[in-house]
């Protein structure tokens, strides 16, 4: 049994030489046989007529005529299809915040429960105030009182200026006086005593003058001085108003409680959680395109996609596409917004995204007619107008179970569906053509 074997595998291994290396004469030896087995078939019946007898039909298999091989062809023509970008993602809140305390104080309003609906607006966790009402009340009694201050001050600055005024007049007169005494004195008419007494008089209202120019600084001093009371007292009474206020805290949107609110008489410090509210409606698909596909997604783009949960499928709009990729992964967020005015459609729900494109030319051929050329690339088996075999490389637009979609090819093309394994470019062929289905 081992020598039968060993024999058996000898000869298809020389079988197998034979129809690689010398192809074409094992073509020819076929054809003469298959030529002679024809002839030997043909009989002669009762009419003296030739009678050929049936030869069963083998299908797919190429036979040599006159030294060429049979191919079964296809014309095919391009038709334009809808190359959409196909991605997986999910779905995820359009607004998502988590409402904490600004302040320390204990919560004395009753707990919402998580799943409630709340308005924009809505009180979730009322903080007992405690003594900041008191605080509130001082600061506006000192605000109170720096008003009254600053009116004080401003009355001082008019009656300042005016003794400014007053000295300023009382030097002009000093001068006067002094001119008149010196010029009598020099002429014998008055003693120099009063010249010196007018000199004195001079002095004196001049020390005054500056005085009341320091009155005029001073009381404008005091007036700004009044002026910061304000300002600081004011800041006080905003602080504590503010305060107060950080003793509500509401929602800041519609939308959905995903936790309860903090629980009555507990303690919130600065920071402390009151509640989670999330937005559902529209709500966002979320995924990431590889760096290969993002020239064919368009902000503002239809977009249809299919929910794991139940198949049910919704359509939206491209809203967002990242212009950084994932240093990670190298691919780019892509956000879509649908609506979801029944909040049937959940956070964090797996979904099929389906984003429209612009349009390509394409083929639709069988996969089975995809081959390979010596340097390993993909494409077709084509014929040229004078029936000579060329490779034409092609591109994977889409795979259907109707056929491949395929692009690079020309508007028109004959293409080899069977028998391009046994052919290779610049070989003529005998091709047999098929109608095109699409």
């Amino acid at each position: 049994m081992r020598f039968v074997s060993l024999v058996l595998a000898i000869l298809v291994a020389a079988a197998l030489a034979m129809w690689i290396l010398q192809r074409d004469r094992v073509n020819a030896f076929f054809a003469e046989m298959s030529g002679g087995a024809e002839a030997a078939q043909v009989d002669t019946g009762p009419d003296g007529n030739d009678v050929v007898a049936d030869t069963p039909a083998v299908e797919d298999v190429p036979d040599a005529t006159d030294g060429m091989i049979r191919v079964l062809a296809r014309k095919s023509i391009a038709r334009e299809v809808d190359s959409a970008v196909i991605l997986r993602g999910q779905t995820e809140a359009m607004r998502q915040v988590e409402a904490r305390s600004e302040t320390s104080s204990t919560v004395i309003s009753p707990p919402l429960r998580k799943g409630a609906f709340i308005d924009e607006g809505q009180l979730l966790c009322q903080l007992d105030p405690g003594t900041r009402a008191s605080a509130l009340a001082e600061a506006r009694a000192s605000l109170a009182e720096a008003i009254a201050a600053k009116s004080e001050a401003e009355s001082r600055v008019p009656e300042a200026r005016a003794r400014v005024i007053e000295w300023q007049a009382r030097i002009d007169e000093a001068e006067v006086n002094q001119n008149a005494a010196r010029r009598l004195s020099e002429g014998g008419f008055a003693a120099e005593t009063r010249v010196k007494n007018t000199e004195a008089a001079l002095a004196a209202a001049e020390a005054s003058l500056e005085g009341a120019r320091a009155g005029v600084t001073g009381a404008i001093a005091g007036l700004q001085a009044a002026d910061a009371r304000i300002q600081s007292a004011t800041a006080s009474v905003a602080t504590a108003e503010k305060e107060l206020e950080r003793l509500e805290i509401r929602a800041p949107f519609g939308g959905t409680l995903e936790s309860d609110t903090a629980e009555l008489g507990s303690l919130l410090q600065a920071g402390s959680l009151c509640a989670t509210v999330i937005q559902l409606d529209p709500i966002k698909l979320v995924a990431f395109v590889p760096e290969t596909e993002v020239d064919r997604v368009k902000v503002g783009a239809n977009a249809q996609a299919k929910l794991a949960a139940g198949d049910r499928k919704v359509t939206g709009q491209v809203k967002f596409l990242s212009r950084s990729a994932d240093p990670t992964t190298r691919t780019f967020r892509v956000e879509l917004e649908v609506p979801n005015t029944d909040l049937t459609i959940r956070d964090g729900q797996t979904a099929e995204i389906v984003i429209s494109s612009a349009g390509e030319q394409a083929h639709l051929l069988p996969s089975s007619a995809l081959t390979l050329n010596e340097e390993g690339r993909l494409g077709l088996r084509v014929l040229n107008p004078d029936s000579v075999v060329e490779f034409a490389p092609v591109s994977v637009l889409r795979d259907t179970v109707d056929g491949v979609w395929l692009t690079g090819l020309p508007q028109t093309v004959d293409v080899i569906v069977v028998g391009q394994e046994f052919v290779t470019a610049g070989v003529k062929v005998a091709p047999t053509f098929e109608e095109q289905t699409q």
